[in-house]
């Protein structure tokens, strides 16, 4: 297998007024998933989720702030799943509703999974301390669905979203995407962000885009860059510089113990055992951390 892990791409068509990202997951799959024993449908989500939320983080700021994606549910076997993104390291869970039976083989939509439910973008820019969040609806048969429809309500930029998450014969995750979108318009010196009207230079990259495959996706021996020629050959395209992604989960006994300590005294009281012990558990990494504080 090449050492194509955990590698995002940004790439520009000038010819064509598009950009896009490129993103391809291995070992980071094995951190995430490895910590929990979750169902086929839900390690499959889960991956295509931490996917998504590595091509959001890199297209929205990556270096200022932190990108959430959380999808919440209500009927269905998974109540919430959860992944951000943050100085190019990933971290995500799910939360089972054990009550709840998981549909039958095949059927991995949405609505199977979360029943009614709502799709959440959170972005948190530390350096301007605003915050932005889009929510969309979670009646898509799938996460490119609902990713593909977050764009058409919020961005009102073309864009098309591919996704794709495969379980190797050993067991192991891999996952990829791409997202491509039309530059707007202020990018391109002009006064109006909303692109209007049909656009053969767009329509043309989004059917190149478009044919990439599932397999050419999570196929980690094909390089990002080998990819993305085979898709665009017939265009001039600038890749940036990869970046390694990598998990983030941020739990520590000393980050624990600062937050703790914030609370008064009495609150921590009410959280101690009988010995003395207050019990925290990381949901992200599936640990559990006792401490005396």
């Amino acid at each position: 297998m090449a050492d194509n892990n955990n590698r995002l791409m940004g790439f520009t068509i000038a010819s064509r007024s598009a950009r896009g990202r490129l993103v391809r997951l291995g070992s980071v799959l094995d951190e995430v998933l490895g910590a929990h024993a979750y169902p086929e449908p839900v390690a499959r989500l889960l991956a295509e989720t931490l996917a998504l939320t590595a091509l959001l983080g890199a297209l929205f700021r990556p270096e200022d702030g932190q990108l959430t994606l959380q999808a919440k549910g209500k009927g269905g076997p998974i109540s919430l799943m959860v992944a951000d993104f943050r100085d190019w390291a990933l971290r995500g869970y799910a939360a089972l509703d054990l009550d709840r039976r998981f549909p039958a083989q095949g059927d991995g939509s949405l609505e199977s999974l979360f029943g009614n439910g709502q799709l959440v973008l959170t972005l948190d820019q530390t350096s301007s301390a605003e915050r932005y969040q889009g929510i969309v609806e979670l009646g898509s048969t799938s996460l490119q669905a609902a990713a593909q429809k977050y764009f058409e309500n919020s961005e009102q930029l073309p864009t098309i979203v591919r996704l794709a998450a495969r379980q190797q014969a050993d067991g192991r995750w891999t996952a990829g995407g791409l997202i491509v979108q039309q530059l707007a318009r202020s990018e391109e010196g002009g006064m109006r962000l909303h692109v209007e009207g049909a656009n053969p230079d767009w329509e043309h990259v989004a059917v190149l885009g478009g044919s990439v495959t599932e397999d050419e996706l999570t196929d980690l021996d094909l390089s990002e860059e080998s990819l993305l020629w085979r898709l665009f050959n017939e265009e001039e395209v600038r890749v940036l510089p990869a970046e390694t992604l990598k998990r983030g989960c941020r739990c520590s006994v000393e980050h624990i113990r600062n937050v703790l300590e914030q609370f008064p005294e009495e609150e921590r009281a009410e959280m101690r055992n009988a010995d003395g012990v207050i019990s925290v558990d990381c949901e992200f990494c599936s640990k559990q951390f006792l401490l005396e504080v």
